[in-house]
């Protein structure tokens, strides 16, 4: 059975050789890509066309709707009603 050091030995040469093989397969993908993009003629946009997510107005702030009177705390009326509107009529704490 091998001791400790003789393992810390062996794995620091793993790291090491895997690093190696790390760096060669990174450098192959590369010039694959490289090729590819040089023989099709692509562009950036080609290969990485913009991002289609959330729209410019998706996370904006939303005014509020309804104010308590008692405190002046707002709420929006999207999402879980505050306790002080739960089960009551709307209507009073518009804004």
């Amino acid at each position: 059975m091998p001791t400790l050091k003789e393992l810390d030995a062996q794995l620091a040469a793993l790291q090491l050789q895997r690093e190696e093989v790390r760096r060669n397969e990174l450098k192959s993908a590369v010039d694959q890509v490289r090729k590819l993009v040089t023989d099709y003629g692509l562009t950036e946009q080609d290969v990485f066309p913009p991002a289609r997510g959330r729209s410019a107005s998706a996370g904006s702030k939303v005014a509020p709707k309804y104010r308590d009177p008692a405190t002046g705390a707002t709420w929006t009326g999207r999402g879980k009603a505050p306790k002080w509107i739960e089960g009551q009529d709307r209507n009073k704490f518009a804004i």
